[in-house]
């Protein structure tokens, strides 16, 4: 008896996952195609409010953008084969007995309401500060105290202060850091031809102190501070790549005296730039990736949905080890340009 009834439960028991989920299934199902209906509802009741008001025969709109007009003949072509394109959504989104069009219109109207609000909402998350959880390792760098009183972390490779006969400081690029320098060159290379390597964390990067007046002139201020005190007595190489070489820029504009040279590898640009023809533009345009014209387009037309995708990512919180972000080698090509170029370097008197 106890038996048969527990074998009754367990079949009934088993029976009940897939009923509630078939049903849970059918309300959601329903309730998506009762919301599409009152918004096809709503659409065609501000439709009729519109034509009632606006939309007559001796009306501005249906003198020049009716079926009949220049415009809505022009444009009739098009339309038709926009909606007949959708045609294979209006199975599954429009109910049978709606007019498409109109449905669209909702559809689109619904959209654009949720991207404002979604606007809004990127503009009052900016305004509270997030908790970050950021990795933070113990101070391990070698630093200068500027004249301002901020600390800046540095890093030294390659022959000491007195056996150099080259001296090259590079400046990191953006998201990077002094531990970057020129990744995939050994140090048995430096030895070789007798080169000094710094590098250094700029403003807020790393283990450097944050500088919010920072500019140019700043930038090149603080690379000749630590040339200076690091004994670099004789004039030096910049190096700078990507971003790193708006501050090799910087360094030629302000303290040239001080300058052996400059080589900028892939620099940073303005795409933007009024200086630059429309050939010069595009040639820069069609270069690159989709996800960075994109990531360009949302800086200069729609900045707050820019920042929204920056939290999201390097600035989340989220961050794993530097040695993680800093993971880059350079190709074998690249590694005998350098040994060949710096073999043609003359000695320095």
């Amino acid at each position: 008896m106890m038996g048969g009834e527990g074998f009754r439960t367990a079949s009934a028991a088993a029976g009940v996952a897939p009923d509630k989920a078939a049903s849970f299934n059918d309300v959601v199902r329903e309730f998506m195609k009762g919301l599409l209906e009152m918004s096809v509802e709503f659409g065609r009741g501000c439709r009729d409010v519109v034509r009632q008001s606006l939309v007559t025969e001796d009306s501005f709109l249906v003198r020049n953008f009716g079926n009949d007009s220049y415009i809505g003949r022009k444009i009739k072509v098009p339309k038709d084969n926009v909606l007949r394109r959708l045609r294979l959504f209006n199975e599954y989104l429009v109910p049978e007995d709606k007019d498409p069009l109109h449905a669209w219109s909702v559809i689109l109207s619904v959209f654009l309401l949720a991207l404002a609000v979604l606007s809004l909402s990127i503009e009052y998350d900016t305004a509270i500060p997030v908790a970050k959880n950021v990795y933070i390792h113990p101070p391990s760098a070698d630093r200068i105290i500027l004249p301002d009183g901020r600390y800046m972390a540095y890093r030294e490779q390659g022959v000491p202060a007195d056996r150099a006969r080259f001296s090259i400081i590079i400046p990191h690029s953006f998201l990077s850091s002094r531990l970057s320098g020129i990744p995939g060159l050994k140090a048995s290379l430096l030895e070789e031809f007798g080169v000094r390597l710094l590098t250094y964390d700029l403003p807020g990067f790393g283990e450097s102190d944050p500088y919010p007046y920072r500019n140019l002139e700043s930038s090149a201020s603080d690379m000749l501070f630590l040339a200076n005190a690091l004994g670099v007595s004789d004039k030096f190489w910049v190096v700078g790549y990507s971003t790193g070489s708006v501050h090799a820029w910087a360094a030629l504009r302000y303290i040239p005296d001080r300058l052996a040279g400059a080589a900028m590898f892939a620099p940073m640009v303005n795409p933007y730039d009024s200086l630059m023809n429309r050939g010069e533009r595009y040639g820069i345009w069609e270069k690159w990736t989709r996800k960075r014209k994109f990531m360009y387009f949302l800086a200069r037309r729609f900045p707050k949905f820019l920042s929204y995708f920056y939290r999201q990512s390097f600035l989340s919180g989220k961050h794993g080890q530097i040695d993680q972000w800093l993971a880059l080698t350079l190709g074998r090509r690249v590694s005998d340009f350098l040994h060949y170029e710096l073999s043609k370097v003359p000695e320095s008197s």
